[in-house]
């Protein structure tokens, strides 16, 4: 008996699906022997409705205690149900901190990686000198000092276009170059709340938190905007010591050339929900990675 029915046997389908999880109770996406992964779980949960191994492809391979909002991944079943059942039979199967949002048929020669335009990222930074449980788990609290918004808008402004970003490389790459083609960078403020987004056709190997170490010396004043856009032009990873920490950064969206979900796409949230407010942009990915933080909840990289 299937754990769900109605399947149709068959040539192999291949299946996309927009996915979300909160990432502080996993060891990253990615499948590691004995460790808990959000590719273990929806391959361990997936197998059980489709009654075959399968292996998932995802846009964007999150970190340990990254979050996603809007990630994209794929497999291929011999178990053909409808999209909506597959949705309904993986969120009836699966842990609390993964949901599945959409699901939709594609073509054999579509990939969540290889098939993606862009992909989006989001900082949330908690910039108050109280703490708020409620906000904490998707951000990162910092009350050293008041941060200046304006100041880390102009310096993502120096961002956009085909760079080299070896600056924000984390060691340990096999990536074989370190250009990238930013979109569009940018910072807002309300309240308490700030927020980061930046998105690209890819991101290097932990690149947002880096990234955001940086923007937090130019929003606290210890570094002006030039010294920031020398030091990353220069290709300078010496000086960006320090990685922001991993909750507060969360991948929400992907896009591709044509919408699969054929749904109003999902954009830009306040941090402390991870919830994407329908009618806004979407997002995205690619690696971000395991840093340690610097002074005030960051540590040296090396």
């Amino acid at each position: 008996m299937d754990a769900v029915g109605g399947a149709v046997e068959g040539a192999p389908a291949r299946l996309a699906l927009r996915v979300q999880y909160l990432g502080g109770h996993f060891l990253g996406w990615q499948w590691q022997p004995g460790q808990r992964t959000v590719q273990q779980c929806l391959e361990e949960t997936t197998e059980r409705i489709a009654r075959h191994p399968v292996r998932y492809h995802a846009a964007g391979r999150t970190d340990t205690g990254v979050h996603a909002s809007g990630q994209v991944v794929h497999f291929d079943t011999h178990k053909k149900l409808a999209p909506e059942t597959w949705v309904r039979g993986l969120n009836s199967l699966l842990p609390d901190d993964i949901a599945v949002r959409a699901a939709a048929y594609v073509s054999d020669h579509w990939h969540a990686r290889f098939t993606a335009l862009w992909r989006e990222y989001r900082y949330c930074i908690h910039n108050s000198t109280v703490p708020d449980l409620f906000v904490r788990a998707h951000s990162w609290y910092y009350p050293y000092c008041p941060l200046d918004s304006e100041a880390v808008a102009a310096a993502l402004a120096t961002l956009p276009g085909h760079h080299d970003f070896r600056a924000f490389r984390r060691a340990g790459s096999s990536r074989p170059h370190s250009l990238v083609h930013v979109y569009t960078a940018e910072c807002t403020r309300e309240g308490e709340q700030i927020a980061i987004r930046v998105r690209a056709n890819s991101f290097l190997y932990g690149m947002m938190r880096l990234l955001v170490g940086a923007l937090v010396e130019v929003g606290s004043g210890r570094w002006s905007v030039e010294r920031f856009a020398g030091l990353w032009q220069a290709g300078n990873r010496e000086q960006i010591k320090y990685a922001a920490p991993p909750q507060g950064l969360c991948l929400v969206g992907v896009g591709y050339p044509d919408d699969p979900f054929k749904v109003n796409r999902i954009g830009f949230a306040r941090c402390h929900t991870g919830q994407e407010k329908p009618g806004s942009r979407l997002g995205n990915s690619d690696l971000e990675s395991r840093e340690e933080r610097p002074p005030h909840a960051m540590s040296p990289l090396h």
